[in-house]
């Protein structure tokens, strides 16, 4: 049975979200609200040094058990230097151009206030610079932010109080269109947290109980590559990780139904975790491609390179020109929601995975080709 999505509730959870800064390394205020939600929704929650999110919705058995993960962080950036032209030299925090950093409404976050902004090519004003405002080459070098506040030089800026190594949170600017389309920057990965709260409370308002735990994770690092690290239980067997899928030339991904990864830089994700998840689409009517991203990394990534071993897969909401002003659809997240919902209901098909090792007897199988020749 195919649970039904709360989509009201997955998009004003997507709407509080985006309202919340959470630039990597300022992401507090974000871990304080997805906890709250998860104790008013009625499961445990435990937070590491750092601020991780893991909780548990418990199954018939602990193992082997299956999380499914998102992150909090979004894409931002650092003040580097305070200039003498009263302006602030920037760096990005997290991978993206400063072709979309150009014009963006920010705030930033110094130790006593905040302060107000806009990020600028240094060459601004096509009154005083004429063509030269097109011909600006496109990097961090080449944009700086203007505080709203009286600054003539370095001086004004350090009176303000404002310092080398301040946060600086980009505006979301979000849109929700009737047609089903939201348009904002910080999607990725904020809708991945959505609707996951979204298909866990069509869980607990099922009142199913899964055969197995599932761990519900909440990263504070991925856009810098740290990911799912240090999160992860020993009787964890499985990690799913929600995150976004790039349509675009040459991209097998859409903006409608789930995009199923086979692999991205890293490799091939687990053979049979990523077709189980191809087959409860199917059996769900659920919508669905598959696709491989070339230059793309997720919390899976971060979680093998610290030596779990565990099985991995990446479900995917389409997005459009990603980790710039980002595009999805209501009917792509209500869809992984679903997928995601019944993940967790579906029957543990790999019974010895609830073993960190064990003899070679019962070890899963593949299909072989014929031999060559």
């Amino acid at each position: 049975m195919r649970l039904e999505i709360d989509h009201d509730y997955l998009l004003s959870q997507l709407e509080r979200l985006l309202r919340i800064p959470s630039p990597t390394g300022y992401t507090d205020s974000i871990v304080h609200h997805v906890a709250d939600e998860l104790e008013h929704l009625g499961v445990d929650v435990q937070l590491t040094r750092r601020g991780e999110i893991r909780s548990c919705l418990r199954g018939e058995q602990a193992r082997p058990a299956r999380a499914i993960v998102s992150h909090l962080d979004t894409l931002g950036a650092m003040v580097k230097r305070l200039k003498e032209n009263g302006r602030l030299e920037l760096v990005p925090i997290g991978h993206w151009s400063a072709r979309f950093a150009e014009g963006a409404r920010c705030t930033v976050f110094s130790d006593e206030r905040n302060f107000r902004g806009s990020i600028l090519p240094l060459k601004a004003s096509g009154h005083t610079f004429n063509v030269e405002v097109d011909t600006l080459p496109i990097g961090w070098d080449y944009v700086e932010l203007r505080v709203d506040e009286r600054a003539d030089g370095r001086e004004d800026l350090e009176r303000l109080g404002l310092q080398v190594g301040d946060i600086v949170a980009i505006d979301p600017q979000p849109e929700f269109l009737e047609n089903g389309y939201i348009v904002s920057r910080h999607l990725d990965d904020k809708a991945g947290v959505a609707l996951m709260l979204a298909a866990l409370e069509a869980l607990l308002r099922s009142g199913m109980r899964p055969p197995v735990d599932t761990y519900w994770m909440f990263t504070i690092a991925e856009e810098v590559g740290v990911g799912a690290a240090s999160i992860l239980l020993p009787e964890i067997a499985s990690l799913v990780a929600i995150d976004n899928g790039t349509t675009a030339p040459r991209q097998n991904s859409r903006e409608h139904g789930v995009t199923i990864a086979m692999g991205d830089e890293t490799g091939p994700f687990d053979y049979h975790l990523t077709r189980k998840l191809i087959g409860l689409a199917r059996e769900h009517g659920i919508p669905m491609q598959r696709d491989v991203f070339r230059y793309y990394r997720s919390d899976l990534a971060s979680a093998l390179a610290a030596g779990n071993d565990i099985r991995t897969a990446l479900l995917a909401f389409g997005i459009d020109a990603s980790h710039g002003y980002e595009r999805i659809t209501v009917g792509a997240l209500g869809s992984v929601a679903a997928l995601i919902a019944a993940y967790v209901a579906s029957p543990v098909l790999i019974k010895r995975d609830a073993r960190p090792i064990g003899p070679p007897q019962d070890f899963t199988s593949q299909p072989e080709g014929p031999p060559p020749g």
